[in-house]
């Protein structure tokens, strides 16, 4: 059962969103109201999945969703936001998240959202994608903007170069004496910095950036 947590500072919607959820077979874990409330309790109940508004009052959606991605590599933030404007868009994914939802969207719409955020798929609403994602990846890959690139942290840099270099999760594992899991949860934390989808295309990204090289 895939593990939710509904981060909404309008008590009526999180209350709905979290009851639909149940009804389709989610486990919703925990609900909170604001940025500081989001990061602490997904900390404790570590979600597969945080359903994320961007204005949460006084809060932002987006400090959460940076400061959650970072800290639990295994939880994916999904975006469900009332605005479906490109900046807040790229502001999200910058931030870490690994889909984007406009809150028009229909329950079933929502359901396949979740499912797909969990299993690893970047999912966007119709329009947004192309566009948002497109700009991203030029952002990623020029030299010229600095902060804009996603920051790695030693370990995960550490890690691509081995997956550049062809070895497999559990061969990382073994040379960095480090369990299977920490390493796939490095690879899929990566992968949502640098907005791949594979393994293939994080190999490819490697070799491209020189980092299969000693």
């Amino acid at each position: 059962m895939i593990s939710v947590m509904v981060v909404d500072d309008h008590p009526i919607w999180r209350d709905g969103v979290a009851r639909d959820l149940v009804e389709n077979g989610f486990e919703v874990r925990a609900t909170a109201p604001d940025a500081l409330a989001a990061v602490r309790i997904a900390g404790a109940v570590r979600p597969d999945v945080v359903l994320m508004d961007l204005v949460l009052g006084e809060s932002s959606g987006v400090d959460a969703t940076r400061e959650i991605t970072n800290a639990l590599p295994g939880t994916r933030v999904l975006v469900l936001s009332a605005s479906g404007e490109h900046g807040d868009v790229l502001e999200a994914v910058k931030a870490g998240a690994s889909g984007y939802l406009v809150k028009s969207a229909s329950v079933a719409e929502l359901v396949d959202a979740v499912r797909r955020t969990a299993a690893g798929d970047p999912v966007f609403t119709p329009g947004l994608a192309g566009m948002v994602l497109g700009e991203y990846r030029r952002m990623v890959q020029s030299p010229d903007d600095g902060p804009a690139v996603p920051r790695l942290t030693e370990r995960e840099t550490e890690v691509l170069r081995l997956v550049a270099k062809g070895l497999t999760a559990r061969q990382i594992a073994e040379r960095l004496v480090l369990s299977h899991r920490t390493i796939e949860n490095h690879v899929q934390s990566t992968l949502r910095k640098l907005q791949l989808h594979n393994r293939v295309e994080l190999a490819r990204y490697a070799i491209e950036h020189g980092l299969d090289q000693d």
